[in-house]
C-alpha cells in the first residue's frame, strides 16, 4: 500500500500538520509505504493555462512539483490535507489542483492514466463552525481527485479548530485520524474505512 500526503497549511507543527502526522504515522507503522510533501515549503506555482500539456499530458512547468506527478501516478491512495481560508482550501493547495490539469489531459485526453482502484482522502479543519464549513471545498478536491485517477472516499472534518496545538485537545480527531491511517495500510476495502462520506453528487 503506497500512501502519497499533501499537507497544505503553512503553520508546521499546527494542527492540519497535527491531524496528517497521526494518520501517516500510524499507516507507517502499519506497513504502508509513506511519501509526504509539505505543500509549503515546496517552489511551485499554479497553472498558467499555457496549453503546454494539451498534446502530452505532461506539465512544462519547471519546478518543485515536477517530479511529484510520478509519485502521484504510482499512489494507490491520495490525501489531502488543508484547513480552511475563508471557506476554501489553502492557496498552495488549490496551486496544486490547478496543477493536475496536466492529468486530466492525460486521462480524458490522452486516455492513458494508470488503470486500477486508486482512492482519495481529505483531512481538514476550520476555526469556526459553520454548518456549510466543507460543502464547498469538497467539490473543489472531489473534482481533483478526478482529475488524478482516484476516486474520492470522504475524509476527516473538524469544526471550531484554531488555537495552535487545539487538535490535540479535540475529543476523537487525532484517534480517528490514527485508526483510518492502520484501516487503510492493513488493506481493509474502503467501505469500511472510518470517513465521513460526502453525500454531494
Amino acid at each position: 500500500m503506497k500512501i502519497l500526503a499533501f499537507q497544505g497549511s503553512p503553520r508546521f507543527g499546527g494542527n492540519t500538520d497535527l491531524l496528517l502526522s497521526a494518520f501517516l504515522r500510524e499507516a507507517e507503522a502499519a506497513g504502508a509505504e509513506v511519501r509526504r510533501y509539505d505543500l509549503y515549503r515546496m517552489n511551485f506555482q499554479g497553472c498558467i493555462e499555457c496549453g503546454g500539456c494539451d498534446r502530452t499530458g505532461e506539465c512544462v512547468l519547471e519546478d518543485d512539483l515536477a517530479p511529484v506527478y510520478a509519485e502521484i501516478l504510482s499512489a494507490r491512495v491520495i490525501v489531502l490535507a488543508s484547513p480552511i481560508f475563508f471557506y476554501n482550501i489553502t492557496a498552495q493547495t488549490q496551486a496544486l489542483v490547478e496543477r493536475s490539469q496536466a492529468l486530466w489531459v492525460r486521462k480524458y485526453v490522452l486516455k492513458n492514466l494508470p488503470e486500477g482502484e486508486r482512492y482519495g482522502i481529505f483531512l481538514s479543519l476550520g476555526a469556526t463552525k459553520g454548518k456549510k464549513l466543507f460543502e464547498g471545498v469538497q467539490r473543489v478536491v472531489r473534482y481533483f481527485f478526478d482529475a488524478v485517477g482516484v476516486r474520492y472516499e470522504g475524509g476527516l472534518f473538524y469544526r471550531g479548530v484554531e488555537k495552535r496545538g487545539a487538535i490535540r485537545e479535540h475529543p476523537t480527531a487525532l484517534a480517528e485520524a490514527e485508526a483510518l491511517g492502520r484501516a487503510i495500510a492493513r488493506g481493509e476495502p474502503p467501505e469500511k474505512w472510518p470517513l465521513t462520506r460526502d453525500p454531494a453528487p
